[in-house]
């Protein structure tokens, strides 16, 4: 059963490529047997493994500065005067640009290899030596048995098994997808005695705020990259949560909190599905069930 060469699959039909370089002779691939057993069962084959790396400079002090000081109401309300870093600042940008950037360079390497996709993307965010931050994403580069290729290759974070079952189960992976947000909130000694209050076993409701806007706007911006692939929904890899403490630029005595969160999954489309109206629903985010092998 080959599914590259359906026409209704994105990608496909008769402006999809038609000819790329042969597979090489031989290849190196990170997939276990059992993964390739799975992905040469529904047609396709490994031709090697692909890597692509980025080093960025990520300033995080000063960007978009202190949200300042806070109060609480009569009824011990916290009326916190945090600051959410809206998605298109430039630090919001720059941490999208350091991911895309080392995928699209592995995706390079994997349509000089005549693949069609690359499946068990793995993303790695380190520290770099001489300073910065190293951003790798590195997977198996896959090659359908079919004379027609799509037109750019797919990229998944899906094992050989889960993409087998995947196209068995009529849907094929698209892209990987991205959300990331960040938020801010000043803590000064009014934060001080209200935690002090609450330690007996109560929540510090300012910040379950801090990092329940981050993850909420993560998981919208996830879903409007989604659908900018075209994907009908997303299949959920990856959903991180970094809490940061700094001295405050403006308030010396005082710290400020930073909470950086981060949701990536592929994008999925369904096979021969009818174009997309206006009016239809948003992509639907899926979260895998399955307790981590």
């Amino acid at each position: 059963m080959t599914h590259a060469g359906n026409p209704d699959l994105p990608g496909g039909g008769t402006a999809a490529r038609t000819a790329t370089p042969p597979s090489p002779a031989t290849w190196d691939s990170a997939l276990s047997s059992e993964e390739f057993a799975a992905i040469g069962g529904v047609g396709f084959q490994p031709v090697g493994q692909v890597l692509g790396t980025a080093v960025f400079n990520i300033g995080y002090t000063g960007l978009w500065g202190c949200p300042g000081n806070w109060s609480v109401t009569d009824d011990n309300t916290p009326a916190p005067t945090a600051r959410w870093a809206p998605s298109h600042s430039q630090l919001v940008r720059t941490m999208y640009a350091a991911r895309r950037t080392a995928l699209a360079r592995a995706v390079a390497e994997c349509g000089a290899l005549g693949g069609d996709g690359i499946v068990g993307v793995e993303l790695h965010i380190g520290g770099f030596p001489a300073g910065g931050l190293e951003f790798t994403a590195r997977g198996t580069a896959v090659r359908a048995r079919s004379r027609i290729r799509p037109r750019t290759p797919f990229t998944s974070h899906l094992s050989g098994q889960d993409f087998a079952n995947l196209l068995h189960a009529g849907w094929v992976p698209v892209a990987l997808a991205f959300g990331i947000a960040f938020a801010i909130r000043h803590d000064d000694w009014r934060t001080s005695l209200r935690i002090l209050r609450t330690t007996r076993n109560q929540e510090v409701d300012c910040y379950t705020q801090l990092i329940g806007h981050a993850r909420r706007e993560a998981r919208r911006q996830l879903v409007l990259d989604t659908g900018r692939h075209g994907g009908d929904g997303v299949v959920v890899d990856h959903v991180g949560i970094r809490v940061e403490e700094s001295e405050c630029p403006s308030y010396g005595s005082s710290r400020d909190l930073t909470a950086e969160a981060v949701l990536v999954g592929t994008t999925i489309a369904r096979f021969g599905r009818p174009e997309r109206s206006a009016g239809t629903r948003p992509p639907l985010t899926i979260m895998r069930l399955e307790r981590e092998r």
